[in-house]
């Protein structure tokens, strides 16, 4: 009789829980399919670039990345920027307490898009970007729905305004290799985030050939052109890029 009970029960657990599984798995499917969607949509016409604290002392608090990672970082960061600027997409850049730890933006920044670094967005103590009225509007008036956000760090200074300008209605993909956590279970904390958000996390190359579509492109100079500056090729080949 115990036996009987034990399989019974055994056999009602299986078919709850794989039953569940199954609905889980039929769920997933139409949410990886929204997402792909929603992917295909971005391209170099409808996208903006938001880069958020990018700055000389902010990149020293990305402590789940070591030196040479922390140097990919900057080489991604710069690459996606040179890219946005070469094929003429809004770009909007916001610093964090200039004056303190953070430091300056990188200066780097200031070569590759002088207006936009002239135009920044410096907050003085607010920590969600999104909530400095003059850096959402700044966002809105690229007049962009479809926005790549970055930011040092992911945690702090990424997840927050991502999820604000989502709740806004934008569709907002972030960049997680051109962004770093302070530690590596916040970076694992903040993908997870983000993605059950519903904001979807890309790396740069990628996303800027998904803006592409097509290696003819116009755009496609702006691409290359970064590439070689930055040198992604030797990284890529040196192996154990993050």
């Amino acid at each position: 009789m115990k036996t009987c009970l034990a399989s019974g029960l055994l056999v009602s657990s299986m078919l709850i829980f794989g039953g569940v599984a199954a609905a889980q798995t039929q769920a997933s499917k139409p949410v990886a399919a929204n997402f792909a969607s929603l992917l295909n949509e971005f391209n170099v016409e409808n996208t903006a670039l938001v880069l958020i604290d990018h700055q000389v002392g902010t990149i020293d608090w990305a402590g789940e990345l070591n030196s040479d990672q922390r140097k990919q970082l900057k080489s991604f960061a710069k690459l996606i920027a040179k890219f946005a600027k070469g094929a003429k997409m809004p770009i909007v850049l916001t610093s964090s307490l200039e004056t303190e730890a953070q430091g300056p933006l990188l200066a780097e920044f200031k070569t590759i898009m002088p207006e936009e670094y002239a135009a920044r967005i410096k907050r003085v103590g607010i920590i969600n970007a999104w909530d400095d009225p003059a850096f959402a509007e700044a966002v809105r008036k690229t007049g962009r729905k479809n926005i790549l956000m970055a930011g040092l760090t992911t945690d702090v200074c990424l997840v927050p305004p991502a999820l604000s300008a989502k709740a806004e209605g934008f569709n907002v993909i972030a960049l997680t290799d051109a962004s770093a956590a302070t530690t590596i279970e916040a970076a694992e904390n903040s993908k997870a985030l983000l993605r059950d958000s519903g904001v979807l996390t890309m790396t740069t190359i990628p996303m800027i050939t998904n803006l592409l579509k097509n290696y003819k492109s116009p755009a496609s100079g702006a691409f290359f052109k970064a590439w070689g500056e930055e040198k992604i090729q030797p990284m890529l080949g040196k192996g154990h890029v993050r």
